[in-house]
Parts: C-alpha cells; sequence; structure tokens
C-alpha cells in the first residue's frame, strides 16, 4: 500500500507547530532569565523538548501547542509523563553536575494565538 500523503503532511505541520512552540517557549524563559542547555534532546527513554537551568535550578520542560491554553493544560498523558520521567533520568546520569539547586519538570503550554503559560513542577509527588 503506497504511503499516505494526507499523514505524511499532517505530520509535517504538527512538527512545525511543535517547533514553532518551543520557539515560544524558549523566548519565554530567556526573557525569564532561564539559560536553555539544550533542545529536542534524544535519550534512548525519548525526547526531552528542552532543559533549562536558572540559578541551579535544572528545569525539564515538556513544550504542549494545542489550539487553546486550556486544551493544551490536558496533553500531558500518564505515558508521556512516564517517558519524560525517564529522559530526565537519562539526562542526569550524563550531566550529574546539574540541577545542584534541584530539579523540576515544567509544563509550558502554548495556544495558537502564541499565549504562553508555564505550569511549574508539573510532576511533583506526593
Amino acid at each position: 500500500m503506497p504511503p499516505d500523503p494526507g499523514r505524511r503532511r499532517r505530520g509535517l505541520v504538527a512538527d512545525r507547530t511543535g517547533r514553532d512552540a518551543e520557539g515560544v517557549a524558549r523566548a519565554a524563559l530567556t526573557e525569564e532569565g532561564w539559560t536553555v542547555l539544550a533542545e529536542r534532546v534524544r535519550t534512548p527513554a525519548g525526547e526531552l523538548d528542552l532543559v533549562a537551568e536558572k540559578d541551579g535550578l535544572l528545569a525539564f520542560i515538556e513544550v504542549k501547542a494545542r489550539p487553546s491554553l486550556y486544551e493544551a493544560a490536558f496533553a500531558l498523558a500518564p505515558r508521556q509523563q512516564a517517558r519524560l520521567m525517564a529522559a530526565a533520568e537519562a539526562w542526569m546520569a550524563t550531566h550529574p553536575d546539574h540541577g545542584a539547586a534541584g530539579v523540576r519538570f515544567d509544563l509550558l503550554l502554548v495556544a495558537a494565538d502564541g499565549v504562553c503559560r508555564r505550569i511549574t513542577d508539573v510532576l511533583r509527588q506526593g
């Protein structure tokens, strides 16, 4: 069966949307004084959208772009949460000097109109 051109087109649009949202997120982080250490990091456990540090606090940031902030807020499924935590562990294994003041997971929401909001410490346990 030949490849579905519609599927490929949707994939390209999704990739472009994701990259654009990550650019908005990167700019917001930089404006808040964060240093972006890495983008789109591939680990054996999965991809980390952004890794940033500020005053020794290391943040693994998952970026979710949706038509509205409301929709984006519910886009981090339990399976993705587990993948994000495993990918962060892989990062820490190769960068043990990062996060001297702590580590957290943030969710950065980007709406279609470019509005950006952050939910800090989104994977807090307990």
